[in-house]
């Protein structure tokens, strides 16, 4: 079986799937972890608490897969965009945190995946992928499914 990826082998082109469902899996476990967590602790520094531990982790796996020869390789235009990322996560998890920490967890969280319908619209406007009909089908049935689960 051999899915659509960027590069590599038969093998590496469907690796992309097993971490999507893993990214999916721990997004999971951090929103139930973060609103036991939460309980009685400011928004903000329960998100500085979790960016420490990110950093910490994220570093140790550049370490760990000796990834920290590419740092001078990284163009200015890298630099900027991963810059901005990283300010847009930090906004979004203060946000995030902050909901959470006042909301209900099966209603916070569905809203926050609303970030897939914004993610492929502002992919085909400023990315210029490809938007089809089954594309649109999906935004509008996030959408609703989304306001049904809040409402």
């Amino acid at each position: 079986m051999k899915f659509s990826g960027k590069s590599g082998t038969e093998g590496e082109d469907c690796m992309w799937i097993l971490f999507a469902i893993l990214s999916a899996v721990f997004a999971a476990l951090t929103s139930i972890l973060a609103k036991v967590g939460i309980e009685g602790v400011n928004s903000n520094l329960a998100t500085a608490i979790r960016t420490v531990v990110v950093v910490i982790m994220a570093w140790g796996m550049v370490f760990l897969t000796h990834a920290q020869n590419g740092i001078s390789e990284i163009s200015k235009k890298s630099w900027i965009f991963l810059i901005l990322s990283g300010l847009a996560t930090g906004a979004s998890w203060l946000c995030y945190y902050r909901a959470l920490q006042t909301g209900d967890a099966s209603k916070v969280v569905p809203i926050d995946k609303l970030s897939v319908v914004i993610t492929m619209v502002l992919a085909f406007v400023f990315l210029h992928e490809e938007f089809t009909a089954k594309s649109l089908i999906g935004c509008v049935l996030i959408g609703v499914g989304t306001l049904i689960m809040v409402l």
